[in-house]
């Protein structure tokens, strides 16, 4: 498991700017420093001001910075995202939270109609720098509508991007990153890793210097996706909570010699599809793996990328491994529907054992 550990983050050295920490003290690091760096940049949402969260991701920021930057908002995640839009046209750097995945459907309009479209339509007069967190997906055993997979609703609107971390590290410098971009991000976060540990180097975005120098790994292009284990026989892709499950994978099944890489797309939109290319192209078999449901999932277009680039040297059509095509389900269930290891293994052997005609 240690070797699993070291995979997802990155990094096992000791640095002096290499600290220990949770996903969710990560974002709250990253959040504490936009707000200093960026005197136009302001957080809203419901309960982040003083209590900092649901899951605490805001803690401490509105007594630092003051509760006309860290504040909190009524129950309406519709006013939320229209006064990101007119924070946005007077100049500021909304980071508002929509408090779970599934509340972010009141505010569909806003988001569809108006932060997507407003640098469009202003001809480039009205850019919308918007980061909305979104603590995304499930893995915690919440009521309805707290466990929602929306990436391909979101990656479908032109104007926005669409990024999820899979790790503290990650999650710390891709914020960052997030809210200096000129368009709306829709920064998805894994809520069931938020209190995972691992190393985050404060002072690099490299996710592994020596693989990096290598060639063999984007991970210090932040725009990018990441390789997080190299192998030779089949290509793991995955995204937020997946990422660490498909690590799991990998492992038992080097027990039966099959070396299966990982690939960390983190970006959802836009795709990294020379990444996809590189990796896929290497290992000639694909397994995409997400929590949401199969049809029309993020992953249809995943696997349209690698056909698409890989299509003469491909050995077995690109397999999904996904959550059902059911409403999500009751936290006593949503083990039988998120994609376990069992199910994952199972989509491995299919691909491995696919024989043409």
């Amino acid at each position: 498991m240690s070797e699993t550990i070291t995979a997802l983050t990155g990094t096992g050295e000791t640095d002096a700017n290499v600290q220990h920490m949770s996903m969710q003290l990560a974002l709250n690091r990253a959040l504490d420093e936009i707000l200093a760096d960026n005197p136009k940049s302001v957080i809203f949402g419901e309960d982040c001001g003083r209590l900092g969260g649901v899951f605490r991701i805001t803690d401490g920021l509105q007594s630092k910075h003051g509760e006309d930057r860290v504040f909190d908002t009524p129950l309406a995640e519709s006013g939320i995202l229209g006064m990101s839009v007119g924070l946005a046209m007077a100049g500021f750097h909304p980071i508002p939270e929509v408090q779970f995945d599934g509340f972010a459907y009141p505010a569909i309009n806003q988001i569809v109609c108006q932060i997507a479209r407003m640098n469009y339509r202003s001809r480039g007069t009205l850019p919308m720098p918007i980061t909305l967190r979104v603590p995304s997906f499930g893995g915690i055993r919440a009521p309805e509508h707290h466990g929602e997979s929306l990436e391909a609703l979101f990656a479908h609107v032109p104007g926005l991007k669409v990024v999820s971390p899979a790790t503290p590290h990650d999650a710390y410098h891709l914020l960052k990153y997030a809210a200096t971009r000129p368009d709306p991000v829709i920064f998805m976060e894994p809520k069931s890793r938020y209190w995972q540990k691992g190393p985050v180097n404060l002072a690099s975005a490299d996710m592994d210097t020596a693989a990096h120098d290598a060639g063999t790994d984007s991970g210090g292009n932040l725009t990018g996706a990441r390789v997080v284990r190299e192998g030779r026989h089949l290509t793991l892709v995955a995204w937020g909570a997946m990422v660490a499950r498909c690590l799991q994978v990998a492992e038992l099944a080097a027990e039966d010699g099959i070396d299966v890489e990982v690939l960390d797309l983190r970006w959802l939109k836009p795709i990294d599809a020379e990444a996809l290319a590189t990796s896929v192209g290497k290992t000639r078999r694909a397994v995409v793996v997400h929590e949401a449901p199969l049809t029309s999932g993020l992953g249809a277009e995943v696997a349209q990328l690698i056909t698409q680039s890989c299509f003469a040297t491909l050995k077995a059509p690109v397999e999904r491994v996904t959550g059902f095509d059911v409403p999500y389900p009751s936290g006593d269930l949503e083990d039988e529907y998120i994609p376990n290891i069992d199910r994952i293994l199972f989509g491995i052997q299919r691909v491995l054992e696919y024989r043409r005609g």
